[in-house]
């Protein structure tokens, strides 16, 4: 039997949850809220600021028009104000309204017994033991992205 690498182990744990993960946050959203809907809310929060349309496209790893559909999805709940950008006429900037900010903390509170649920199954310690061994591996994913994009095809 052939042994995969531990990183592709990891990885494909990694994949496996982000599955399971996916259906239990889709599961409990309000409104209609889709996961990638929740999760540009969820950036906006945790970043702050304005973006490009093709800076949020490069960030979720879609397409242009992935991106534009579910921003105009959002901007049609009154959740992020898509503004033309005044140092690119041709540009958009993105930005969270305060609907949005209450709609992302409304989705984290449909969350709560779901999570509440899992951490009575799983030690603190453990998932603080976990934590920073991800981000390291989310940086290192996030620099080779980066990488990879500025490299011509």
């Amino acid at each position: 039997m052939h042994a995969d690498p531990a990183i592709f182990r990891v990885l494909n744990e990694i994949g496996i949850i982000a599955q399971l993960a996916s259906r239990l946050f889709e599961g409990v959203m309000p409104d209609d809220m889709t996961l990638a809907q929740f999760t540009i809310l969820n950036h906006f929060t945790r970043v702050g600021g304005d973006k490009s349309p093709a800076a949020l496209a490069s960030a979720f790893q879609v397409t242009r028009a992935t991106m534009t559909s579910t921003l105009q999805k959002l901007a049609g709940k009154g959740l992020v104000l898509i503004e033309p950008d005044p140092a690119d006429g041709r540009g958009k900037r993105v930005s969270l309204t305060a609907a949005g900010r209450r709609m992302r903390d409304q989705c984290v509170a449909s969350l709560a017994p779901e999570i509440a649920r899992l951490a009575e199954r799983i030690d603190g310690d453990t998932l603080s033991a976990i934590e920073p061994q991800l981000m390291v591996l989310r940086r290192l994913l996030d620099a080779d992205r980066d990488r990879t994009a500025k490299e011509p095809a």
